[in-house]
């Protein structure tokens, strides 16, 4: 199991997923608590040897995605050779190689194949599975965008299939991860989703963001009433406004009985941002709480929104009309605020990320994806992911379409949120 480990740490968060008692012999009985639900990097712990695993990027270059996942495997959760998960890098494939690329200094330097195809990365030339754990990286490199929506065609699905056409030829399976939202188009991430159902292997996705910092280190709690809430943003509508849905989704997904789905949505541009206020669509009272959480607060005055500027608005099955606002030109971090019924003051949460080398909010990612290779079970619900796909590609078509609501029957998913722990600086 997990080797580096701090007895507060993973195995906690495995028992409270439901993922059994026992890891190499170890009991979750031995942890010291939950503390707050959330747990740090540890200094090193004990269990059996690194899984091999391999890995499906779309480039590999300095600081990107492929860098900072699996960078971590290679050097540690730091990058400068200190304490890493318990995986070991058997294959990479790479789909685009422009300058800077580094897959073959490293591929000398460790010793893992640099595979040709898919299929090689996975079996090694085989006619059987050799790893443990696939992870696929379809994030950063030259693919065309969308002509209507203008959403980038990574080819996460792409790469899937080639790894179930693996699965299929070989008769074996393993877990997956993927980074990032499913895909661009929802057909793929609910084909996607069914096919690892129907194979039977774990299967996970998203973004850093859930299992990163927060300030204060907190989490709704079960069963919660939410009369309102709001995700403060920034960034590109598509890349970064996936990480502001999912960084909502992992906080509103405790509430009542468990998360039903998403009935409609919409994207605000420019004047339309003005006219939701006016009409009180969209809380301005945990807007300027989101801003002022921010580290570098500003003065929440709406003027200063630029053109890239979008409020997305999310009507949930279950009543509850959320927002996602992505504030360029004001904000430039990931703040969560929530008016909670019988509360008279909004519960805000900033989501805090690593800016810079070795991004350490990616450490935490890494964390999860050892836990479901080593435990054979994801430790959060790929329906999150699932969910946050769908509505992101819903938004962007209502952003191409002048801001209508778009109906969303195909996101009735129910499911249950795991209580995986996040990151804690204090813990």
């Amino acid at each position: 199991m997990v080797v580096q480990m701090h007895r507060r740490e993973l195995l906690w968060g495995l028992a409270s997923a439901g993922v059994g008692c026992t890891v190499n012999g170890v009991s979750a009985d031995r942890l010291e608590g939950r503390e707050s639900g959330c747990w740090s990097l540890g200094r090193g712990g004990q269990g059996g040897d690194p899984l091999p695993v391999a890995a499906l990027v779309t480039e590999y270059r300095e600081n990107t995605h492929a860098d900072v996942i699996v960078g971590k495997i290679l050097h540690g959760f730091d990058q400068q050779g200190g304490v890493g998960p318990a995986l070991r890098l058997a294959s990479l494939y790479v789909d685009q190689r422009p300058a800077g690329d580094l897959s073959a200094g490293l591929a000398e330097k460790f010793g893992f194949r640099l595979a040709g195809s898919i299929d090689e990365a996975l079996t090694l030339g085989s006619d059987r599975l050799q790893v443990a754990g696939v992870l696929s990286i379809a994030e950063h490199g030259n693919y065309p965008s969308t002509p209507d929506t203008g959403q980038v065609t990574y080819p996460r699905r792409k790469f899937f299939d080639q790894i179930v056409r693996t699965f299929r030829r070989t008769g074996s399976t393993a877990p997956v991860f993927n980074d990032k939202h499913l895909s661009y188009r929802w057909p793929d991430a609910l084909h996607m989703v069914t096919t690892a159902r129907e194979l039977g292997f774990p299967f996970m996705a998203g973004s850093s963001v859930p299992v990163t910092w927060r300030r204060p280190a907190r989490e709704l709690p079960r069963g919660c009433e939410i009369e309102a809430a709001l995700m403060l943003g920034y960034g590109g509508l598509e890349s970064y406004g996936f990480h502001a849905l999912e960084g909502l989704q992992c906080m509103l997904e405790r509430r009542g009985a468990g998360e039903s789905g998403i009935y409609a949505v919409r994207a605000l541009r420019g004047a339309q941002i003005h006219r939701g206020l006016q009409r009180g669509e969209w809380s301005r009272a945990l807007f300027e709480a989101s801003i002022k959480a921010m580290p570098r607060a500003v003065a929440p005055d709406l003027e200063r929104l630029n053109d890239s500027a979008a409020f997305y608005q999310l009507a949930y099955r279950d009543g509850l009309v959320a927002t996602v606002a992505i504030a360029n030109g004001l904000a430039d971090q990931f703040v969560f605020a929530a008016k909670l019924r019988g509360q008279d003051q909004p519960l805000v949460v900033f989501f805090e990320l690593q800016e810079g080398k070795p991004f350490g909010h990616f450490a935490y990612l890494t964390r999860a994806i050892d836990a479901m290779i080593h435990t054979q079970k994801a430790v959060y619900p790929v329906e999150r992911t699932l969910l946050t796909t769908g509505a992101l590609d819903a938004l962007m078509r209502s952003a191409a379409a002048h801001g209508d609501w778009r109906l969303t029957p195909e996101l009735a998913i129910n499911y249950t949120a795991t209580d995986w722990p996040f990151a804690n600086r204090d813990a």
